[in-house]
């Protein structure tokens, strides 16, 4: 398999706290004055996660997947904005679950692949400093949180994600799901992402079969904790 390198970082310097930042990421200008999307470059080889994930699963994951979101945000975006100029709005109504799914999609895989690096990039090593120690605080150990994601993405029903997250409001780190694409800010806004795992059959079935566990298992010996430590430090109170 010929695997794309792919070295391009700026349209993956992602917050995704707040709708504002949701919005600016991957965009560009329209011709016709809003904004369209862009799929992410990701900044490691297809192949570069195995053996915990194949580079055809990244590939297809990558490729097909997410760019079938950017696809199907942009065009139901056009949509909303013909609907918003004709002043429809049943039609605005209508494209609302539209946005929030393909929007979510792309939201949620633009924080996947930066959770995500390989073992010789430092993929696996635990966190230290302050996001380290919240996690022994809010936990009681690494092990802990680990065993507590795993859990509740095994036992997810159907599709959806599995986030370690801030909660800026109460101070604290906090485990949550969200179904199908939901961003993570639908359970809250005062929610930061610092982990997502996804936990939809396409992220791990060409691999793992309906071995859910196994995946999450072996995901975390290419989990990106350096990003996640970044981001806990900017947006910690």
């Amino acid at each position: 398999m010929a695997l794309r390198s792919l070295v391009a970082r700026k349209s993956l310097g992602l917050g995704f706290q707040s709708k504002a930042k949701i919005l600016a990421v991957g965009s560009t200008a329209h011709s016709r004055g809003f904004q369209t999307f862009s799929l992410p470059d990701l900044p490691y080889d297809y192949g570069a996660l195995e053996p915990a994930i194949s580079g055809e699963i990244m590939q297809l994951h990558h490729q097909k997947h997410h760019q079938t979101y950017v696809t199907n945000y942009n065009k139901a975006l056009e949509q909303l904005h013909d609907a918003i100029a004709k002043g429809d709005a049943a039609a605005v109504v209508k494209l609302q679950s539209a946005i929030k799914f393909n929007g979510g999609g792309h939201v949620n895989h633009s924080i996947f692949w930066r959770n995500l690096t390989p073992v010789g990039q430092g993929g696996g090593e635990p966190p230290h400093g302050s996001l380290g120690w919240a996690i022994d605080t809010n936990f009681g150990s690494m092990e802990a949180l680990v065993q507590k994601i795993n859990a509740e993405g095994a036992a997810l029903q159907g599709s959806g994600w599995v986030w370690l997250a801030l909660d800026k409001e109460l101070k604290k780190l906090v485990v949550e799901t969200t179904a199908n694409q939901d961003p993570l800010v639908t359970k809250g806004p005062t929610l930061v992402p610092l982990l997502g795992i996804d936990v939809w059959e396409h992220a791990y079935y060409l691999q793992y079969k309906n071995v859910r566990p196994d995946y999450l298992k072996n995901i975390w010996k290419v989990i990106n904790w350096k990003y996640a430590s970044e981001v806990y430090e900017k947006e910690s109170p």
